[in-house]
């Protein structure tokens, strides 16, 4: 017989957030939804979409949330803090004994009130980890690894990781660094990697698509979506500068976040002529973005492997174009790059490589890399996904001793 308990969801990003991690919590809580009761508390205001109301859909509740901008660290941290706060006293609230709370590391002060909240309800609690903190901010040189900050994470970190029944990763390379906390066993990790929200299928290059029309340039070179602290814009910036006399490659760049910021601020002091900008491409126009480019540059810092998988890889695999990533060779989307055939691996802060990776994309005549990219991304299947994390929370709600065994 099945548990009647039911599904809280936690997130600060949820639609109408336009973001990736607002479209993944939606995704789960409304599959969970066809099975169980599910509440979902959202930091994110407004409207929701026709495809989140009725029948079979989660009961969504506004949390009060207010988001400081990403360069304003130390009133975003205290605006995080105090939409964390609100969750815990609203998990409180909801939940009871028996019950399932679901939530991601965005922001990083979330897991930590959803977890504390579960224990003390007597409920069962899982984290979908995109990313790790505080080795990303390490990793940005936000933080120094020694620092009283960095050491009171980890220490809070591993009283969360006993606490929490199991941790979704969506990279392989997640596990190593998740054990080396005191706190997290291997039998709590689940690796359920995100999918394509496009569907897998070779889309050809056109002269008309709107986005190449004002371009000359024969080979484009994409960047999209949003660029964090884990990202490396200058690199980018450095490898359209030494390839700045090949007129027949052009950069053409849309996001948002501090990365783009400092884009923006690099190209308005050096003019390059092979660089252009667009606005923030909505999810209509985004399947005719990403088939406007030849070639997508996935940019991050050193030590990325573990901390934080780019879950725009899928899309950009879908629509059948080759990547070249700049990461370490042990990081996840490295590791499917490189077993796959679906482009070029680059070394953190080698611009003179990643111009060189691009060169040779420029030039390559490999005509079966749009397969292998379409049929990469048909394996990392949105319903298959989905299932799982509907067989976790059945685990987690039908046997509460699941993650003690």
């Amino acid at each position: 017989m099945q548990s009647q308990g039911k599904i809280v969801v936690a997130s600060q990003h949820y639609p109408p957030d336009p973001s990736t991690t607002a479209a993944i919590m939606a995704e789960i809580a409304c599959r969970i939804a066809g099975d169980r009761e599910v509440v979902v508390l959202s930091g994110s205001p407004g409207a929701l979409p026709a495809s989140q109301i009725g029948p079979g859909k989660p009961r969504v509740v506004a949390v009060k949330n207010r988001i400081a901008g990403k360069a304003a660290l130390v009133r975003r941290g205290a605006s995080e803090l105090l939409f964390a706060a609100r969750i815990f006293l609203a998990l409180i609230r909801e939940l009871k004994r028996g019950d399932v709370v679901l939530t991601v590391t965005a922001p990083f002060m979330l897991p930590y009130a959803v977890a504390a909240a579960a224990r003390l309800k007597g409920a069962r609690s899982a984290l979908v980890m995109h990313d790790l903190f505080p080795d990303v901010l390490v990793m940005a040189g936000i933080l120094k690894p020694g620092s009283i900050v960095t050491r009171t994470m980890r220490a809070a970190n591993s009283l969360m990781f006993r606490a929490l029944n199991a941790v979704i990763t969506i990279g392989r390379d997640a596990e190593r660094p998740l054990l080396s906390y005191s706190g997290m066993r291997r039998n709590k990790i689940r690796f359920i990697p995100n999918w394509a929200t496009l569907t897998p299928a070779p889309r050809p290059i056109t002269s008309d698509n709107p986005f190449r029309q004002a371009i000359p340039a024969r080979f484009i070179v994409g960047l999209s979506g949003n660029l964090g602290f884990t990202h490396d814009p200058e690199i980018v910036f450095e490898a359209a500068r030494l390839l700045k006399d090949e007129p027949d490659i052009h950069f053409l760049l849309s996001g948002w976040g501090i990365g783009f910021e400092r884009l923006k601020q690099l190209q308005a002091e050096a003019n390059l002529a092979n660089v252009s900008f667009v606005g923030r491409v909505e999810d209509a126009e985004l399947e005719a973005f990403l088939a406007s480019a030849n070639l997508w540059i996935i940019p991050y810092r050193k030590d990325v492997a573990g901390v934080s998988v780019p879950s725009r890889f899928y899309n950009l695999l879908a629509v059948g174009r080759p990547v070249v990533l700049v990461s370490e060779p042990e990081a996840e989307a490295a590791l499917t790059v490189v077993e796959n055939g679906l482009g070029w691996v680059v070394s953190p802060g080698r611009a003179d490589r990643l111009a060189e990776a691009i060169r040779a994309a420029s030039r390559s005549d490999d005509g079966e890399m749009t397969a292998r990219a379409v049929r990469a991304a048909a394996r990392f299947d949105r319903v298959t996904a989905l299932n799982a994390y509907a067989v976790l929370i059945d685990e987690l709600l039908d046997n509460p001793d699941l993650a003690e065994k």
